[in-house]
């Protein structure tokens, strides 16, 4: 014990470890979860050596943490402000209301105090990052004895745990197992005829092949059934899916020009997506092995999406109106939103700050990126950057405003959160400055939040058995109530008014309470990463909106 109380840092980095272990322990799909097991270990740790940590040293790991978070949602919150995302972004109104209403209705009618309702709400809506707000707002009320603010801190912390724990287990089943029960339908099946409808190639997909990501492929075929088609003819045939790469007639290689006449024998390279080529076949004529000569190689690029024109329309609708896709033959085979792969189909939104996968001829790929954006250069982490965002964000957080006579501020926290969707959104804009690779923003993010919840744990240990004492019964009914109620009027509206697709509603109402378990659980359910598509929009909303209600409860409460 007196090796953790002397050092703090041994007692850290301990609760770390052995709380991802726990982390990863699984019952049937759902696993706690690293930053779940942090909290556990260094509570059970905390309450029984007493370590002491100092509370600067938790401002910087939620400094890291939040900065990071808001950098990585900045694109995708920005581009969601406007009307086409209504729908969703009313979603994410019904959370917000939803556990603020009930958060603020069990403190009055249960008599709680800010700090044990604060961890209600953050445990039962999932989301660690109220942790941290709360925390920090609770600190800054004006009235309270040290010995009080400790006291609350803790009691955030604890609350956490335990609504946390029924939370997530309730939202993972709910969505995955339940919401498709009650909508009558197999999630799976569903899942790929919204699949099917959005790619518009009129086929089914083999079954060795993933939905979430098209292949792209060349195919040889021998002239049979085209005999006297031109090259145009037949690329417009296919509505410039597929492209005429080589054209091979006897021993000589002639230029694919769209007014070249196939002949019979003739072969052909044909590149396009699996489903396209191989109806291109059933057109052209037989298949053949991989001839010398007839070939081409194609280079892939990840450009990230800068023009204005492009940002917010389809695959598809960018495809019409750049014909140099078509005439080039280059394809867009994935879509990078922040860290989630999208599947590339046609009716599949590009917003600026997306990187795309293109793949195609070199001439013609270069000529694409020049007109849709810049290829994206994300290698190295530029540091100058990053301590101006975070260093704005203190100043940010600073700031108090009075609203009714209830102080209300940012905080540390919440100004970083804000600064780090600027900063992130900025970068998108022009991505030739600010560099922050995923692999690095999510490093950050995640250790960040890590040992700023093993800090509060350690620090909160004692304060944990008299509050389950107290609360006990309390906190579990109130994690479960707070992810039902809000859950199911997001599925009563968005079936019955905003006419959300199922699937797509499904992984909206995972992504509405920040829940990364839940959409896992979804998409292994449904086979298939198209509920990914409405999580996306509900989640970069939510993780921005869901950190600010701590310090709105906690001024509520406690004025």
């Amino acid at each position: 014990m007196g090796v953790l109380r002397d050092n703090p840092e041994f007692a850290l980095f301990l609760c770390l470890a052995v709380g991802y272990l726990v982390g990863k322990l699984r019952v049937g799909p759902i696993t706690l979860g690293g930053i779940c097991g942090t909290l556990i270990v260094s509570l059970l740790l905390g309450a029984w050596a007493h370590v002491e940590i100092d509370a600067d040293v938790k401002t910087i790991f939620f400094a890291l943490f939040i900065f990071a978070l808001g950098y990585m949602a900045g694109p995708q919150f920005f581009a969601n402000l406007n009307r086409r995302s209504l729908r969703f972004f009313a979603l994410c109104g019904i959370e917000l209301v939803s556990v603020l209403a009930i958060a603020i209705g069990l403190a009055k009618v249960f008599d709680l105090d800010v700090g044990t309702a604060a961890g209600i709400l953050a445990g039962a809506a999932t989301e660690s990052a109220v942790v941290g707000t709360a925390t920090e707002a609770i600190g800054k009320l004006p009235g309270l004895t040290a010995e009080q603010v400790t006291t609350y801190q803790g009691h955030v912390a604890t609350a956490y745990t335990v609504c946390y724990l029924f939370g997530l287990v309730t939202i993972v089943i709910y969505t995955s197992q339940i919401m498709p029960m009650m909508m009558r339908i197999n999630l799976r099946d569903a899942s790929r005829e919204l699949w099917e409808k959005m790619r518009g190639s009129g086929g089914s997909l083999e079954s060795d092949e993933r939905e979430a990501l098209p292949g792209l492929v060349g195919r040889t075929y021998l002239v049979t059934h085209a005999d006297g088609r031109t090259v145009g003819d037949l690329e417009t045939n296919f509505g410039g899916r597929v492209t005429v790469e080589v054209v091979k007639r006897g021993s000589t290689t002639l230029t694919p020009r769209p007014d070249l006449e196939l002949t019979l024998s003739d072969l052909v390279l044909i590149v396009g997506r699996r489903a396209n080529t191989i109806e291109a076949g059933r057109v052209i004529g037989p298949e053949t092995p991989g001839i010398p000569g007839v070939d081409t190689p194609l280079a892939t690029s990840q450009v990230a999406v800068t023009d204005r024109a492009v940002s917010g329309k389809s695959l598809d609708d960018i495809q019409r109106t750049h014909p140099e896709f078509a005439r080039d033959g280059v394809y867009v085979t994935d879509v990078l939103r922040n860290d989630q792969h999208l599947p590339a189909t046609p009716e599949t939104v590009v917003e600026r700050g997306d990187v795309v996968t293109l793949v195609g001829a070199r001439s013609g790929l270069d000529r694409v990126v020049a007109k849709i954006g810049t290829v994206a250069k994300n290698d190295a982490t530029d540091f100058i950057y990053l301590g101006f965002g975070i260093a704005f964000g203190s100043l940010l957080g600073q700031l108090v405003v009075r609203i009714g006579g209830v102080p209300l501020s940012l905080g540390t926290g919440g100004g970083c959160l804000v600064s780090g969707l600027l900063f992130g959104w900025f970068r998108s804009r022009r991505q030739t400055f600010g560099a922050f690779p995923p692999q690095a923003a999510t490093t950050i993010k995640d250790m960040g939040l890590a040992l700023f919840i093993a800090c509060t744990g350690l620090t909160s240990g004692p304060q944990a058995w008299p509050l389950l004492k107290e609360y006990g019964a309390l906190l579990p009914f109130a994690g479960i109530a707070m992810v039902l109620v809000p859950a199911t009027l997001s599925l009563v509206v968005g079936r019955k008014l905003l006419n959300i697709e199922k699937p797509l509603l499904i992984g909206a109402i995972a992504g509405q309470q920040c829940s990364t378990p839940a959409i896992t659980s979804v998409t292994q359910v449904a086979q298939s990463s198209v509920p990914m598509l409405g999580y996306t929009i509900t989640y970069a909303l939510s993780n921005f909106l869901l950190p600010l209600t701590g310090p709105i409860l906690v001024g509520i409460l406690g004025a």
